[in-house]
């Protein structure tokens, strides 16, 4: 055979076509990659910061509020497009080894959640909702959003693991949706004259917390009653996240004076009592161990560009490491539900990448839940 008046050898046919099969074989569902874990000391604090990926490639951890790491600390969800195109990830949390759990178009890495069992994890994947089954990586659409129809932020799946909340919008009304995650049957909480973003059910409660903007927080039954804003204090409304029990709500208070300090507050809904937990280093992210003794935030300052640790009991902080972010909103800090490590985003060292610190010596083990 000759082409272009080469002659051929069929041991190079055969090794042309390994070759190809193996870039095929890239990026596709459950292939494995190697760690690419990087220790150094942080520059501020010379503590160790372990470096999980690759900062070449765009890493995104999902938001605090929703599951990225296993019950037993063992494994963390996250997106990736170390392959081409964003998609979903499991790596070892022992080992640093990677594996790819989806080959789908348009994933939202910021839709990403475990289930509750850590059985399967749900996703968008551009208008289509998800979930993955993580032993066989099989794969079932749940929900198509209609013809014009976009998504709201967030999305997120409660905590008994049967439904999954989010919201959509036609121009600037929105109604709140929910979807059952074992039949898919979608239907309507209520209907907002505003976009509803970040919908979060409550624990132990059968009510569902969204956002209007940064302007306010609102609270409503899972069946459209009692739907009212909550009474929480002057300003504009940070992140917001639930008490693992429901009691209480946490969220950041951004004041209207910037000069002044961004507040960690504690909301309890059942009786309209709003109280101030700590003052902080301009916290623009935060996130907190399964007992809300200790909070890990995320600095908004220019000159402290820090990961903090924040006590409840003597309302002090602890600077872990510097976090360079160049959105401080995108550093996503979350404990290990054994709150024995945190973990946040930077782009620090180039593309967003995830970072990693041990923390036991300065945060109690907390029990984590029964594994599924």
């Amino acid at each position: 055979m000759a082409i272009f008046g080469q002659r051929i050898s069929r041991r190079s046919l055969l090794l042309g076509g390994m070759a190809a099969r193996h870039l095929l074989a890239v990026g596709t569902k459950g292939n494995a990659f190697p760690s690419d874990w990087k220790r150094y000391p942080d520059p501020a604090t010379e503590l160790e910061v372990l470096r999980l990926t690759d900062p070449e490639q765009t890493s995104i951890l999902p938001p605090s509020y929703n599951r990225a790491i296993a019950k037993n600390s063992s494994f963390l969800l996250y997106a990736s497009d170390r392959t081409g195109s964003l998609q979903a990830f499991r790596m070892d949390l022992k080992t640093g080894a990677t594996k790819q759990l989806t080959e789908v178009d348009g994933l939202d890495a910021s839709s990403l959640t475990l289930t509750p069992d850590n059985h399967s994890f749900c996703y968008f994947a551009g208008r289509t909702l998800m979930t993955t089954l993580i032993s066989s990586l099989h794969e079932r659409p749940l929900y198509h959003l209609p013809d014009g129809w976009d998504r709201c932020q967030g999305m997120s799946v409660g905590p008994d693991g049967t439904h999954i909340t989010f919201a959509e919008r036609q121009g600037q009304n929105s109604r709140l949706r929910m979807i059952a995650l074992a039949q898919g049957q979608p239907r309507t909480v209520l209907e907002a004259a505003f976009p509803i973003d970040h919908p979060l059910a409550r624990p132990m409660r059968a009510q569902i917390l969204y956002r209007q903007g940064d302007e306010g927080l609102w609270l409503v039954n899972m069946d459209g009653q009692q739907n009212h804003k909550l009474k929480v204090a002057e300003g504009g409304v940070g992140p917001a996240d639930w008490s693992n029990d429901g009691k209480t709500l946490l969220y950041l208070n951004l004041p209207s004076d910037p000069k002044q300090l961004t507040a960690l507050r504690e909301h309890t809904p059942d009786t309209n009592a709003d109280k101030l937990i700590a003052k902080t280093s301009q916290f623009a992210q935060f996130g907190m161990n399964r007992d809300a003794t200790v909070f890990v935030g995320a600095s908004r300052n220019v000159a402290s560009p820090h990961i903090l640790l924040l006590l409840r009991v003597t309302h002090r902080e602890f600077t872990l490491c510097e976090h360079k972010a160049s959105h401080p909103e995108m550093t996503n800090p979350t404990f290990s539900p054994d709150s024995q490590r945190i973990y946040f985003q930077s782009d620090r060292h180039g593309k967003s990448a995830i970072y990693g610190m041990r923390v036991e010596k300065l945060v109690e083990k907390t029990e984590s839940e029964s594994v599924g």
